[in-house]
């Protein structure tokens, strides 16, 4: 059991890792050679295009300049330059509202943590009845803090209870605030976007199959039939998995050969060789660049061979189609309608943005996919429930008695005074840290398999199984194994009639694991993410042994995105902990304050200096967010009213039945009341929006537009004359140019902010309108000329 003594040491350990990690990152983030590593997404928007340069050799890769090293901590100013507004426009609407969690934990956490330490402490402190069993039970200073301290039958408790329905009030009224916030920026957000493919187009699944007609025919002439004024044109979805396996093939082939062709034009008086072996390491010399080009010319057939199995079986067609539409009201229509007499027939949804397609589950047939999902739900219900096993075992480790039993020889050490502090303030919470490292990768593969066609969803839904793996597991989990542990001797050696009493007084004292937890996993955990040590290490080794391109270095470069699967359900956990402890044990509230600040501040600078998301959603996760808040409020009042049943405070148990009556009430209500803003799009929106583009652009051709927005990928490296016989005619007439006046862009422009230390060069904006399709642009600076090849729905790029 952490006492006092203990939490300050791991607090100070904490603290001290976290600055360190600070430090690190502030020199490192100066170092031109680090540059692509630490403002990755100005290079990709092209705010940025090489870092500062020296005159001499060290000065590109060392900072030489001792002005900037007196600055080094400019950062945290800078992280808060931009507005909401900037943010969004600068890095999506996801990401702005990713950050406004952290701003309403710290506003319901902030007035709680304030009422609950001056009004709860000092009624926990005055009970006093842990002194009377401290010899009975495991206790610390910090459980007298606790409700736990309050003696049996107590007025006190109406303290707690009155506690109890002000902390709900409070945050269902900042809920209520926040849901309303959040669905008014998603509408206004996509009222502004000019127009997106996704906006005119349904995903349809099931097609039926008809003998003696295609899908494509099928799907065709079911749309002529059913929205025959407002059906444009399709897209049939190839399974063309195989196909992108030999492509991605083809461009590591092509890689080398760029590679040692660039090699040989600089030393042009000897020719590359290479050994033909497995993995050039045995085997044959030969002459690197004949070998790959005849690599990729035999590659080439095969890829030939399958583009025509692909185009003329039948059986690569599978039953779905993204069907385009003349107008947004048309697609909202259809989107959410039920299309058939047979619901199971026909299926709709609106289609995911074309960057958030997720290519390969859309191979897989229909009947399949409820086979996955129960597969895959009875896997989740096992792994979160067997996963308890090791992580009890690991917990009985991660306290003295567990590693004295296993360990005996450590028994010396361990008694010392301050490895006996770190062992119990600091070990269990970094054991079940590092326990959880691999879940979220395991969850994220085990959602892929279930089927879903949209990054984005299979991201919530593998974020859905860690929340509820982390409070099985890492919340009741942690309770219930640590209270078996740590008050074993007092179960064992008392009458029956006693053990809900001591488990009633024990709950509450787990606060101290939590707190150990929340300083590790929030203060020194958030701090690493700020360092970027592997994706530094991993660039400068790529750098090192394997980029032999531009194109290489670009990939290396690669910056992520928001790692939602995890993020997400980790900030949940700790609403979760602030909301059930905040009557229970108000002082964990400081420490889950100061991960909110913190964390609030890291991922500000993230978002703008480092991540580039993969996908926009549009806060499509908030009534997620939302959902789970409301959960741990019931959790916290189901607790409290355990709590004071197990403390003879019978009579006023039921004053708190009320209160989750009223929350999952004031639930329902969010529910009807914001959640169609983020599951359905208004007619209203729809006919406004499509009355005002066609006073704008009334030559408009739509479907010239819409005619490869949705074409697998592989397809793009076809001629155009292949390209027809997949339902694809590009040379119809182009758009017209859109009025200067409007927003352009699909993926939002990007703001340039010049940092004092790195001064921003060659910032150039161009302005493209092509036909959708893949387009290489080329920026000419004087060090290099870098080229981006962009797949998005065409508009106005900036860079």
């Amino acid at each position: 059991m952490a006492t006092l003594e203990d939490i300050g040491v791991s607090a100070f350990i904490n603290i001290l890792g976290a600055f360190a990690f600070l430090l690190a990152f502030a020199l490192l983030r100066i170092q031109p050679i680090n540059d692509r590593v630490y403002f990755p997404k100005w290079y990709i928007s092209g705010g940025r295009t090489s870092p500062k340069r020296s005159r001499n050799f060290v000065g590109k890769f060392v900072n030489l300049d001792l002005k900037t090293y007196l600055t080094f901590l400019n950062w945290m100013p800078q992280a808060m330059k931009m507005s909401e507004e900037e943010i969004i426009n600068h890095a999506g609407l996801d990401s702005a509202v990713f950050l406004r969690i952290y701003i309403l934990g710290l506003k319901i956490f902030g007035p709680i943590a304030i009422v609950a330490l001056l009004v709860l402490i000092p009624v926990n402190v005055s009970g006093g009845t842990l002194f009377f069993l401290s010899k009975e039970l495991v206790v610390s200073d910090i459980d007298k803090l606790s409700i736990s301290n309050v003696r049996p039958n107590s007025i006190r408790f109406f303290v707690h209870i009155s506690m109890e329905y002000l902390f709900t009030f409070w945050i269902c009224y900042l809920l209520y605030k926040e849901y309303d916030r959040v669905a008014s920026m998603r509408l206004n957000f996509m009222a502004s976007q000019r127009r997106r493919a996704e906006q005119f187009t349904v995903l349809v699944r099931n097609v039926p199959h008809v003998s003696g007609r295609s899908i494509s025919d099928s799907v065709d002439n079911f749309f002529q039939t059913n929205h025959p004024d407002h059906y444009l044109c399709h897209q049939a979805v190839y399974n063309a998995n195989k196909f992108a396996k030999l492509m991605r093939k083809r461009e590591r082939l092509q890689n080398w050969l760029d590679y040692y062709q660039l090699k040989y034009e600089r030393h042009p008086e000897k020719k590359p060789t290479s050994k033909n072996g497995f993995l050039g390491l045995w085997g044959e010399s030969v002459d690197s660049i004949e070998f790959y080009k005849q690599q990729l010319k035999e590659l080439d057939k095969r890829l030939a061979m399958e583009r025509q199995r692909i185009l003329k079986d039948p059986k690569s067609i599978m039953p779905a189609a993204f069907v385009s539409f003349k107008s947004r009201w048309g697609a909202a229509v259809c989107a959410q309608t039920q299309q058939s007499k047979n619901p199971t027939l026909w299926l709709t949804n609106w289609a995911p943005e074309p960057r958030d397609v997720y290519w390969k589950n859309l191979a897989i047939p229909f009947v399949s996919l409820s086979i996955r999902k129960l597969v895959i739900s009875l896997s989740v219900f096992a792994l979160v429930f067997f996963y308890m096993i090791p992580i009890a075992f690991v917990q009985s480790l991660a306290n003295l008695e567990g590693l004295e039993r296993v360990a005996p020889f450590l028994r010396p050490l361990i008694e010392l005074n301050f490895i006996k502090s770190f062992l119990q303030g600091f070990l269990p919470g970094l054991a079940l840290k590092i326990f959880l490292y691999i879940l979220p990768t395991v969850l994220l593969i085990m959602s892929k398999i279930e089927g879903h066609a949209a990054l984005s969803v299979l991201e919530r839904r593998a974020a859905a199984k860690y929340y509820y793996f982390m409070l099985v597991n890492v919340f009741l989990g942690s309770i219930v194994t640590g209270t078996a542990f740590q008050q074993l001797h007092s179960f064992l050696h008392q009458s029956a009639t006693e053990i809900p009493r001591t488990i009633g007084v024990s709950i509450p004292m787990k606060a101290t694991f939590f707190i150990t937890y929340i300083m590790v996993d929030g203060w020194a955990g958030i701090a690493s993410e700020i360092l970027r040590l592997k994706p530094l290490v991993i660039f400068h080794l790529k750098n090192l042994f394997l980029v032999k391109t531009e194109r290489d270095r670009e990939r290396a470069m690669d910056p992520g995105s928001v790692d939602f699967p995890e993020t997400l359900p980790s900030l949940q956990l700790y609403f979760l902990l602030g909301i059930v402890y905040a009557v229970i044990t108000p002082i964990l509230l400081p420490f889950i304050l100061v991960f909110f600040a913190f964390a609030y501040f890291i991922y500000r600078h993230q978002i703008i200096n480092v991540y580039n998301q993969q996908y926009e959603s549009v806060a499509a996760f908030w009534p997620h967010v939302h959902s789970r808040i409301i959960a741990s409020l019931l959790i916290s009042q189901l607790l409290l009213m355990g709590l004071l049943s197990t403390k003879k405070a019978a009579n006023s148990t039921p004053l708190l039945v009320v209160l989750p009556v009223l929350t999952l009430s004031f639930h329902k209500y969010c529910k009807n009341r914001f959640e169609p803003a983020f599951r359905k799009y208004p007619l209203e929106e729809a006919m406004a929006k499509d009355t005002q583009e066609h006073a704008s652009e009334p030559d408009l051709n739509l479907k010239s537009y819409l005619a490869d927005a949705y074409l697998h990928p592989i397809f793009h490296s076809f001629e155009d004359v292949e390209l027809t016989e997949v339902g694809v005619d590009k040379n119809q007439t182009q758009l017209p140019s859109p009025p200067a006046s409007e927003p352009s862009s699909p993926s939002p422009p990007h703001y340039a902010y010049d940092y004092e230390d790195e001064p921003q060069q060659n910032v150039q904006n161009y302005q493209v309108e092509p036909p959708h399709n893949v387009y290489q642009y080329s920026f000419e600076s004087p060090h290099n000329v870098y080229r981006y090849d962009i797949e998005s729905p065409p508009n106005v790029y900036h860079y």
